[in-house]
């Protein structure tokens, strides 16, 4: 079974495809913006990479968020309750963890199948 590799740098791809299973890397927002704005960013970003790779929200088996804050935890359900497709919301967890740098609030990692 062939892999296929999108956006590929020195230390990772932003999306890599294994048979019918798409791997998003961890997609973040601009840094310095607010919660929401960031949520939206990434949201828009797995959007974007799902589409490349032939699939879409839809398709989404399973996703886990990390918060810098999970004081931001309702702002940023309030985003992704309005972008889930009801009916196909994913398996998902959400937590709190150091991100990358401290201007990073939120961090989604997708799971997706090929139709």
């Amino acid at each position: 079974m062939s892999v296929q590799r999108f956006h590929t740098g020195p230390r990772m791809s932003q999306a890599v495809v294994h048979g019918n299973t798409i791997y998003l890397a961890g997609q973040v927002g601009e840094p310095g913006s607010d919660v929401t704005n960031q949520t939206k960013e990434c949201l828009a970003k797995v959007d974007a990479l799902l589409a490349e790779c032939g699939s879409s929200k839809e398709n989404i088996l399973s996703t886990t968020i990390w918060l810098a804050d999970m004081k931001d935890f309702a702002a940023m359900n309030e985003i992704w309750d309005a972008w889930v497709p009801q009916g196909h919301t994913p398996a998902r967890a959400c937590g709190e963890a150091k991100l990358a740098t401290p201007d990073y609030l939120v961090e989604f990692i997708v799971v997706a199948a090929k139709p």
